[in-house]
């Protein structure tokens, strides 16, 4: 990075600290798209289409659902490793969920129709336990059923995020609600520049709405990239997307090379 960069990072961080992330109510969010929204189809083909395709079929669930869960955990990477022993595309943890759900083999969980139809089946449990409350649904497969009582009105502020994160991924799934586009583009298709990278999801999501409320245009996102490594990632179709949203990182205070 040059001293400009590692300048306008630190600033933007300094700025971040204090900022808050996510919807201010995800449980509302979660129900309005469960009243209105499951049937609408996802804005890009993405990857292992096939296999979300049939989990949902089979265990009832949302296709959108099960994408925005991979896309948060994974970004549909069939070879993802978290810190917390999590593997796979749905980030299945290793070994207690994975036994649980029948998965003896960590092998298994890097075939990538074993691993969605596997969280898939164990988001179908936990909305059993959760009387289809998505919002707790995705709290509890985030920090476990044990964290997460059955009625619980408060929950850890980090399951509330985890939620709020997933409904940001579910947004970029569902694309615009009213604008739909005939042609679906796929997903590996997209153009991805890495901007920078932390070494916890908070900071990552912090920066991304600080650099979001400067420029709203600009399509960004964050994913775990290993161990202990969340990227943030700028998004664009093309060249010319590219380029204009250099230029706005760089009238936002963030200049890439």
């Amino acid at each position: 990075m040059t001293r400009q960069v590692i300048m306008s990072l630190l600033l933007l961080l300094a700025q971040a600290a204090g900022a808050t992330t996510g919807d201010s109510d995800p449980g509302q969010a979660w129900q309005r798209y469960l009243s209105s929204e499951t049937n609408i189809e996802p804005d890009y083909q993405f990857p292992h289409s096939t296999c979300f395709r049939a989990a949902a079929i089979t265990h009832g669930l949302p296709e959108t659902l099960l994408l925005a869960v991979a896309r948060g955990e994974s970004d549909f990477k069939a070879t993802a490793r978290s810190r917390a022993n999590a593997h796979g595309v749905m980030q299945i943890q290793w070994p207690e969920t994975a036994h649980h759900l029948g998965i003896y083999r960590l092998s298994d969980l890097y075939e990538p129709c074993t691993n969605i139809d596997a969280g898939a089946r164990y988001l179908k449990e936990l909305m059993a336990r959760y009387d289809n409350d998505l919002h707790l649904t995705l709290a509890a497969y985030n920090y476990g059923p044990s964290r997460i009582a059955k009625n619980a009105v408060t929950i850890p502020s980090g399951a509330t995020w985890y939620s709020s994160y997933i409904y940001r991924h579910l947004d970029y799934v569902l694309g615009d609600r009213q604008n739909r586009v005939e042609v679906v583009s796929r997903y590996s298709d997209i153009g991805h520049t890495t901007l920078v990278a932390f070494g916890e999801p908070y900071r990552a999501a912090a920066f991304v709405e600080r650099l979001e409320t400067r420029a709203p245009e600009l399509r960004l996102d964050w994913f775990r990239k290993g161990v202990g490594k969340f990227e943030v990632v700028l998004s664009y179709d093309d060249k010319d997307e590219y380029t204009a949203s250099a230029r706005r990182l760089t009238q936002a205070g963030f200049p890439i090379q």
